[in-house]
C-alpha cells in the first residue's frame, strides 16, 4: 500500500469512519472469592498534534477487545491466538481549507501493556479504495497529568528503502498482526481508556497436542 498524499505532506495516508462493534460476549460467572478475568481493550476518540502536518485536523476513533482465538489460522493455528480482537477504527484527516480523507477499518488483533495498546485493523472501505490494507495504531493512556499519546504505522514510519515500485518511489511493507510503532504524537482533545490483561497461552494444534514422539 502507498502512502496517500494530502495538501503538502505525502507522508500521510489519510484513513476514517466508524463501524459499529458487535455486542459484548456475556461475562464469565465468577468462582466464589475469585474476581472475573479481565478482556483487554481499548476506547475512545481523539485529536492528535502531528509534527508533520501540525495544523491539520487528524483524528482517530477505537472501539476493540481482544476475543483469544476467534480467528482460525489452518492448518498451523486452527484455533487462531490470544490477541485476535473485535472492533473498530476510524481515522479523519482534514487539510485547512481542503478535503477529508476517510476510511473505515476492522480491529483484528489487539495486545496491551499497563497503560498502552497496539492493535491492528484492516481497511473496508476509504475515500481512496484502499481497501484490504492493515493498519497498525498504538495507544498510550497518559498518567494523571500527562497527554495521551497515539502512533500509526505509516508517515515517518513502515518504509522499505531497498524496495521502490515501477516509478522509483519507496513502497510501504504490509503491517502484521498486532504490529504498530511507539505512540509518537500527543493527543489534543479527547483520549483513550485502555484495560490491560495479560495473554494467555496459543492453543496447540490437535496433531502437535497428541504428538508423543
Amino acid at each position: 500500500m502507498r502512502n496517500t498524499a494530502i495538501g503538502a505532506t505525502a507522508a500521510i495516508a489519510v484513513l476514517a469512519g466508524l463501524l459499529a462493534a458487535g455486542p459484548a460476549p456475556a461475562a464469565p460467572v465468577p468462582s466464589a472469592g475469585k474476581e472475573p478475568a479481565r478482556t483487554a481493550s481499548v476506547h475512545g476518540k481523539a485529536r492528535i498534534s502531528y509534527v508533520e502536518s501540525i495544523d491539520h485536523d487528524i483524528r482517530f476513533a477505537v472501539h476493540a477487545e481482544q476475543m483469544p482465538f476467534t480467528r482460525p489460522l489452518p492448518p498451523q493455528l486452527p484455533h487462531g491466538l490470544p490477541t485476535d480482537a473485535r472492533g473498530t477504527l476510524k481515522i479523519s484527516h482534514t487539510v485547512p481549507g481542503g478535503a477529508t480523507g476517510w476510511a473505515e477499518a476492522k480491529v483484528d488483533c489487539l495486545v496491551t501493556s499497563g497503560r498502552t495498546a497496539t492493535l491492528t485493523a484492516v481497511v473496508t472501505k476509504s475515500h481512496d479504495d484502499e481497501n484490504g490494507a492493515r493498519l497498525g495504531i498504538s495507544v498510550q493512556q497518559g498518567a494523571e497529568g500527562e497527554p495521551d499519546r497515539l502512533g500509526f504505522s505509516w508517515g515517518v514510519v513502515n518504509v522499505a528503502p531497498e524496495h521502490v515500485d515501477e516509478d522509483g518511489l519507496l513502497m510501504t511493507p504490509q503491517v502484521g498482526t498486532c504490529m504498530a510503532p511507539a505512540p509518537f504524537t500527543t493527543v489534543i482533545k479527547g483520549g483513550f481508556k485502555v484495560v490491560h490483561a495479560e495473554i494467555t497461552k496459543t492453543v496447540a494444534p490437535p496433531e502437535a497436542a497428541g504428538h508423543r514422539g
